[in-house]
């Protein structure tokens, strides 16, 4: 495990007084460690940058400006919301013969999946783990090869080998795999079982019919006509008799 020298400085001003040494390009901090009393620091914001914003995890030599020399390790950074710079990080300080839990980052090597130049896709899950070792067996980095994965074929926590460290993750957490390729079937279009019949048109009967039934009523009209006609005839014949005799009388 590489260190890394962060110097520091004592800040005797605290709470509304951070401020002024953020202005100053320092960053706020606090180391603590068991059975010792909580100090309060600043380091330079620059060299913070290159210990927090790195795929890798450090031993920190914290030296203080008072003289101290101490062994830590960034547990906790506060991040400024809209510049994503720290604001705030909190060290935990390092003894030889005690365990340490620490997330170590995840480093996928090997270069192109098998699967993934089958088709299918990489699929990152988990990029840190929690573990637990002495300071002295705390790796900077968890490397997993990911060069023989075919699809569906998955690398476990179980399946890491790293000596003196226990890993408090569960065993059957999946951390790295090639999922297959999603295939989004075209949906059938299901031709019509039964011919198109043309629709029947009822009214088409209908109209024949009447009309068929409406040829009789003329029929009977014509010969009302031809009836009254004939009367009328009558009628003329008679008046005419009817005159012949008042003249034959006269």
């Amino acid at each position: 495990m590489q260190e890394v020298v962060l110097n520091a400085e004592v800040r005797t001003q605290t709470g509304k007084h951070a401020k002024y040494a953020r202005a100053k390009g320092m960053v706020p901090a606090v180391f603590y460690s068991r059975g010792e009393s909580n100090l309060t620091i600043q380091v330079p914001q620059d060299a913070l940058e290159q210990l927090v914003f790195t795929s890798e995890t450090h031993i920190i030599e914290l030296r203080i400006a008072n003289g101290e020399t101490k062994k830590c390790i960034i547990r906790d950074v506060q991040f400024d919301p809209i510049s994503d710079k720290p604001i705030h990080i909190d060290l935990q300080g390092l003894k030889e013969n005690e365990q340490l839990m620490v997330d170590v980052p995840v480093v996928l090597t090997g270069g192109v999946p098998k699967g993934v130049r089958e088709g299918g896709m990489l699929q990152h899950f988990v990029h840190k783990i929690k573990l637990s070792c002495l300071p002295k067996h705390m790796p900077e980095k968890i490397e997993i090869s990911v060069a023989d994965l075919a699809i569906n074929d998955f690398i476990h926590v179980k399946d890491i080998l790293v000596p003196n460290v226990t890993f408090l993750e569960h065993g059957e957490t999946a951390i790295v795999g090639v999922m297959p390729p999603h295939v989004v079937k075209e949906e059938e279009v299901a031709a019509p079982t039964e011919e198109l019949k043309e629709p029947e048109v009822v009214g088409k009967g209908k109209k024949a019919e009447e009309g068929e039934e409406g040829a009789e009523p003329e029929k009977k009209t014509e010969k009302k006509e031809e009836k009254k006609e004939e009367k009328k005839e009558e009628k003329k014949e008679e008046k005419k008799k009817d005159e012949k005799k008042k003249d034959e009388k006269r």
